[in-house]
């Protein structure tokens, strides 16, 4: 029996020494979590995405001191940040800068900020990510930043992940119908445009309101011909009402522009997460997205212990040969046919 007590209370050195074995995926750090479960689901998970060179990182620490140093006479509250970098697909490692950008964090006992390697998970995210998040849980910390790594196209995990999903978009970057092709516009629950002080903020305001209009749930409007026309709503009016309609907020990281609005803006999502019933659904939705994502791993590890690796790389061999197809020698490989 593994004592999580000092993970309980805080302790930051037993914290960082769990962090690490979850990221090891150990016995010790998976029987740590084990005992930690029970006491988790109270932080605010708050994922933030987008492309490469929106001023992610320096958007989360901006965030994070604002919630250190609220101006509305709240209590501060404990954040964590959890920022995933890129591993390289040649040399195996990744920079882990992200928290060179977070130097007003740097002391603040109430901050911890923990970078890990994406160690080749698609998505945004690493595949200890939700443990790690886990464990931040337990520990108290209230608010939980998560960065994803900025791979674009391929980062929509987080939106199972996190209660609540930032995407953020940058002036002059080229890629704001990139962003709505990719489907990254239909997971963020409050949209951002950083680098609001650089020229092209208004062409790209103008292109994700648009998209907003669009993708309202309750009144389409679209030009045809120089005729504004309306298309009637696909759901009922009362429900309709009562969905979350993301709004466009600029910023202006470098500076603190537009944060304390933003802050806002997230709050009052978490509070309609909570009025509506929605933070249950999405609670129900992560832990089934984390148990499935266990529970494949999980048999694929075992289903390889059964074979042997002069088995299966005959099979390789016979795919890499057309003799058989990738389908068939799944079959066969499954049912034992070696």
């Amino acid at each position: 029996m593994i004592d999580i007590t000092p993970i309980l209370s805080g302790e930051r050195l037993a914290l960082s020494r769990l962090l690490t074995q979850i990221e090891n995926d150990t016995p010790e750090g998976n029987e740590a979590l084990n005992q930690l479960f029970p006491h988790t689901g109270q932080a605010h998970l708050i994922g933030v995405t987008g492309a490469p060179g929106t001023g992610k990182s320096s958007l989360v620490n901006r965030l994070a001191y604002a919630y250190r140093h609220p101006d509305d006479g709240q209590p501060p509250k404990r954040v964590a940040v959890v920022a995933v970098d890129p591993t390289s697909p040649f040399t195996g490692g990744a920079v882990l800068g992200d928290r060179v950008r977070m130097k007003d964090l740097a002391g603040d006992p109430g901050v911890f900020i923990r970078s890990m390697a994406s160690r080749g998970s698609l998505g945004g995210l690493a595949k200890s990510t939700a443990g790690i998040v886990q464990a931040f849980d337990a520990a108290g910390f209230e608010t939980i930043l998560i960065e994803t790594v900025g791979a674009g196209q391929a980062e929509v995990d987080i939106a199972r992940l996190a209660h609540t999903t930032l995407v953020v978009e940058a002036p002059g970057l080229g890629d704001d119908i990139q962003a709505i092709k990719a489907g990254i516009f239909e997971i963020a629950d409050i949209l951002v445009i950083n680098k609001a002080d650089r020229p092209g903020v208004e062409n790209t305001e103008r292109a994700l309101r648009g998209m907003l209009n669009l993708a309202h749930p309750v009144r389409r409007v679209f030009q045809h011909h120089g005729q504004i026309m309306e298309v009637q709503p696909t759901v009922d009016q009362d429900e309709a009402a009562e969905l979350w309609q993301p709004d466009i907020y600029k910023t202006v990281a470098t500076d603190g522009s537009g944060i304390p609005d933003l802050v806002t803006a997230i709050t009052q999502h978490q509070a309609y997460l909570e009025n509506s019933g929605d933070w249950v659904r999405r609670e129900r939705t992560r832990l089934q997205t984390e148990l499935e994502n266990l529970l494949r791993e999980t048999l694929i590890t075992r289903w390889r212990k059964q074979i042997s690796d002069e088995q299966y790389q005959a099979f390789l061999e016979s795919v890499f040969e057309r003799q058989i197809g990738p389908i068939e020698a799944v079959n066969k490989l499954l049912e034992n046919k070696f």
